[in-house]
């Protein structure tokens, strides 16, 4: 993001580019346990490349989730990523190679003189990772505002950073709110919560079926 509260467009161009040539190099650099997985995964070189943070993204802007604004939001910023992910993929095929299957794919009907990687994107759901970058995971809602997470048998409290950050800033903080919301697993009808906070902290179980299926077909349209 920039300072303005918006995407800040000229670094993702930067990070996905950067991201496309890191996993492709990682085909090559990669221990294969058989030569037949070698042999089909360089065939095709493919890569990808996924999100991670969308939710948080949404609540610095201050765009409700469940919005058309953020299904707007996501199709422009998917947009934005596979077609930047395309054009670094063409420019390392016309340096490295396209992908050897490339004569017989759907992309030389498409109209693609090369291309380094038969797929470029993915939705995957960095469980895992998102833990350690400490954001929310792939393009999915809040999990929760305040939780407690068993970990090998030990309980850790755990709230999120922008609303424990917000909550300071607005003066509505205290310890007993944050066991509250942990006790409830929500905000919404909480009165000490400003109605501006709610609507932008909904986490999964708040959010209408619905606007999860749209979510998944803007990202992946």
């Amino acid at each position: 993001m920039t300072r303005d509260g918006e995407v800040d467009w000229e670094k993702l161009r930067r990070t996905v580019r950067t991201a496309v040539h890191f996993l492709d190099n990682v085909i090559d650099a990669n221990r294969y346990p058989l030569a037949i997985i070698e042999e089909k995964t360089k065939a095709n070189r493919k890569i990808g490349l996924g999100v991670m943070g969308f939710a948080e993204l949404l609540i610095k802007i201050g765009i409700p989730y469940n919005s058309e604004e953020a299904l707007n939001l996501a199709e422009k910023i998917m947009s934005f990523i596979d077609r930047t992910a395309k054009e670094k993929s063409v420019e390392m095929a016309e340096e490295r190679g396209s992908f050897p299957n490339f004569d017989g794919s759907i992309w030389r009907k498409k109209g693609f003189r090369s291309l380094r990687n038969a797929t470029l994107t993915t939705i995957a759901p960095t469980g895992s990772i998102s833990i350690i970058a400490n954001t929310s995971s792939s393009i999915e809602p809040l999990f929760a505002i305040s939780f407690m997470r068993n970990v090998m048998g030990t309980q850790l409290f755990e709230v999120n950073s922008l609303f424990e950050e917000m909550a300071k800033e607005r003066g509505f903080y205290s310890t007993e709110l944050l066991t509250e919301i942990a006790r409830r697993g929500s905000i919404q009808g909480m009165k000490e919560v400003p109605p501006d906070v709610r609507q932008v902290f909904v986490t999964a179980l708040d959010i209408e079926p619905e606007w999860h299926v749209r979510m998944q077909a803007a990202f992946q349209k």
